[in-house]
């Protein structure tokens, strides 16, 4: 546990510093980092993903429209459906965001064998509550394990 710790301080580490100059915390990269993964996504689902209240994603959620970083839409089919989008800045910002991570993530496993990759992110898929696990193939988050 105590690597994990360690690992999980340093993977965030970067992403915080660079988000507490916007006024910003690690929801807000949830939220950014979902809507970037899935373009009009739907609150409700995000919901489900991050766990949170309402209130709290509404007070998140506002922050990133307010500032440009997230468009709210309404669905073409469902009017009270609200689909989330990130604008152009909200893409920017997560790919810096995320580059110092995907970078840490990269070079951690390019110093493993190739035939072990694999196992660490079965690894991964194994710490997620197994009711979850479908969530994870409807992202598409385990594509390399396939």
């Amino acid at each position: 546990m105590g690597l994990f710790f360690f690992a999980y301080r340093d993977f965030v580490g970067d992403a915080d510093a660079l988000l507490e100059r916007q006024g910003f915390g690690r929801a807000h990269h949830r939220v950014l980092y979902f809507v970037n993964l899935k373009p009009g996504m739907p609150v409700a689902d995000l919901l489900d993903i991050l766990k949170i209240t309402k209130q709290s994603l509404a007070r998140v959620l506002r922050q990133l429209i307010d500032n440009g970083y997230i468009e709210q839409r309404t669905g073409e089919t469902d009017r009270r459906q609200r689909l989330l989008y990130a604008t152009a800045k909200g893409q920017d910002f997560f790919e810096v965001l995320s580059g110092t991570q995907k970078s840490r993530i990269d070079a951690a496993l390019a110093e493993l064998p190739a035939e072990t990759r694999s196992t660490v992110l079965k690894f991964f898929v194994g710490m997620v509550e197994s009711g979850d696990r479908p969530l994870l193939d409807r992202l598409r988050l385990t594509d390399a394990l396939k």
